[in-house]
């Protein structure tokens, strides 16, 4: 996918994160997410901090985080979260609409992927629901898979083959996990998927 139809994708699935954050109250604000430690707030923070990230700030946390990634995530996650208001993040989704800054040493493919499993790691606990565009998920789906770090998919999924069934998307070679690429991708992600059939990894 080009790089400027991935930037439409994320551009869009912000706008639409933004108009469903804008709706919550406050205790669905606080509501425990998918993701352990975090709230529906911390979640909603972490994902518009993309095209806010500076170097030497991201530096600071992972030191402070002892070049622990995943905690360096979390921190920063529950700092905005609590720094923050709904209704100051849902301006900051707002602001930074249509920005094209990512952290460095990601592609445009992370704040996508970013943006779409987040999004059902919000909505699945409020009990709401947000599909994802197959074209989208497919191009997320293949940036987990390429990448090693932090989901290590492939190692995750070794031995295992996954097809997608409403857009032309596999990967992987052994015994076939086939469903929606949507569903796909929440796997390759390490969330919960269903609407799934083969051997899937519990």
């Amino acid at each position: 996918m080009e790089t400027e139809q991935i930037w439409r994708y994320v551009d869009a699935e912000r706008a639409a994160l933004a108009d469903l954050l804008s709706g919550l109250t406050e205790a669905e604000w606080s509501t425990p997410s998918v993701c352990p430690g975090w709230t529906v707030r911390d979640v909603a923070a972490h994902v518009i901090s993309s095209p806010q990230a500076r170097m030497l700030p991201v530096l600071t946390g992972m030191i402070r985080a002892r070049g622990d990634f995943n905690r360096f995530v979390l921190e920063e996650g529950q700092r905005a979260g609590a720094q923050y208001s709904g209704e100051e993040i849902v301006a900051q989704y707002r602001r930074f609409a249509g920005s094209r800054r990512h952290p460095i040493g990601t592609t445009p493919a992370d704040p996508l992927l970013d943006v779409l499993v987040h999004t059902q790691d919000i909505v699945v606990p409020l009990g709401l629901s947000h599909e994802m565009p197959p074209e989208a998920a497919a191009a997320a789906a293949d940036r987990i898979w390429s990448k090693s770090f932090p989901f290590k998919a492939q190692k995750r999924l070794a031995g295992l083959r996954l097809v997608a069934s409403d857009i032309d998307w596999s990967a992987g070679q052994g015994e076939e996990i086939r469903g929606p690429v949507a569903e796909l991708l929440l796997l390759l992600s390490g969330r919960k998927a269903s609407r799934l059939s083969g051997p899937v990894p519990h």
